[in-house]
């Protein structure tokens, strides 16, 4: 079976002191499936814009789905250290096509947190094994961040509720089963309490799915806009309670922010290693481009500054394991280390010159890929903004 070519990390300066014996052993199995069934098919998922949907099979086969989920809804029982390293083994092999970790650690904690047993037992068995693939609804083409203003509204008929609306910028969309939608259920003046989340089936009369977006980078990543014409929604499949949608996003976006943050980290570590790589075997009036000082010198900041980065996510993970992580340190975890990123992308291709522009360079496509992580999530200037508040 075809892998890909990862080159060797660059030797951390700080050792990092998270995972155990039993994290590696799942290290391995996600490290060979990224390295052999997504990798090297990039430009298959580019050219189709999403994956084939029997990968999803594939790694819910292998327990790469859902793994936190309890054992008894089809998880593994096991720590928020699986989920991490699923997002570092995808950025090692610049993976920006799989959305495996909204489905399992965004999708799944709504409904593990929130849902009541009837709807874990209908859906995250399912989602673990790949049979269902998950969306969450929240962005609208006129609503980004300010999630209390959506449109789309579920009217109550009784046994039922009535959705009509549209969201925009959907990962996992085209392909997703079920989708997380937020929609407005109430007329208050308090727009927080007029959200609820509906569990809705991709396959009820009137949900329709428009064609992947044309998007910038992240092109093999499966992202569309959904629509609702008169979805009839059971009243069992209310979220929650009636209402409460807004402060469980607030609950759950922290978690959301930190995994942008997670996965920021491993690619910048990835971005070095591939640089590093090439420096050294790329020549320039004779001699390696690695041994002119402007370059040593260049490296030499990027790894302490992505060394920097490494610590403070590591630390935060902690918090997380601990459920201790606060609002502001997630939000400073997305926003600092997705602007680092950009940063090391951005002189990574420098130092690779002209075939820093060639897209058959990894380095070329993080540069296209990566640049989404200081908007999605909440934008990073909104980031500052809800740091801000607690100063």
């Amino acid at each position: 079976m075809s892998s890909v070519h990862v080159p060797e990390q660059v030797a951390p300066m700080i050792p990092r002191t998270l995972f155990n014996s039993d994290h590696e052993a799942f290290r391995k199995t996600a490290r060979r499936f990224f390295e052999q069934e997504i990798a090297p098919f990039h430009e298959k998922w580019e050219e189709q814009q999403h994956l084939d949907r029997d990968l999803w099979n594939k790694a819910g086969a292998l327990g790469l789905l859902c793994p936190t989920m309890p054992e008894e809804y089809g998880g593994s029982g096991v720590d928020r250290l699986y989920s991490v390293i699923m997002m570092e083994e995808q950025a090692r092999v610049g993976d920006s096509a799989s959305g495996f970790s909204l489905h399992s650690d965004i999708v799944a904690n709504y409904l593990n947190n929130f849902g009541n047993e009837a709807q874990k037992q209908q859906w995250l068995p399912k989602m673990a094994s790949g049979e269902v693939v998950s969306a969450i609804a929240m962005t609208e083409p006129g609503t980004g961040s300010d999630l209390q203003s959506v449109q789309t509204r579920a009217i109550d008929m009784g046994d039922h509720y009535v959705l009509n609306g549209s969201k925009i910028f959907i990962t996992n969309g085209y392909l997703c089963d079920m989708a997380v939608v937020v929609a407005k259920t109430g007329n208050s003046e308090k727009g927080a309490q007029n959200i609820s989340l509906l569990i809705v089936d991709a396959h009820s009369e009137g949900f329709s799915k428009g064609k992947p977006l044309k998007k910038v980078g992240m092109k093999g990543q499966d992202t569309c806009e959904l629509f609702f014409n008169n979805v009839k929604v059971p009243k069992e499949n209310l979220l929650g309670m009636e209402g409460m949608g807004f402060i469980m996003l607030m609950k759950e976006l922290a978690w959301e922010r930190m995994m942008i943050g997670i996965m920021c980290a491993a690619a910048a570590e990835h971005a070095l290693a591939h640089t590093v790589e090439y420096v050294k075997g790329r020549k320039v009036f004779g001699k390696p481009v690695a041994a002119y000082q402007n370059t040593r010198f260049k490296l030499a900041e990027l790894r302490s500054e992505i060394q920097i980065a490494r610590v403070f996510v590591d630390r935060c993970i902690e918090q997380v394991l601990k459920h201790e992580l606060s609002i502001e340190g997630a939000c400073a975890a997305k926003y600092w280390v997705s602007d680092l990123l950009s940063k090391v992308v951005d002189e990574c291709v420098q130092l690779h010159g002209g075939y820093g522009f060639m897209l058959e360079y990894p380095i070329a496509r993080a540069y296209i890929d990566n640049r989404a992580n200081r908007i999605y999530g909440g934008t990073n200037e909104i980031m500052k903004e809800l740091i801000s508040r607690s100063i």
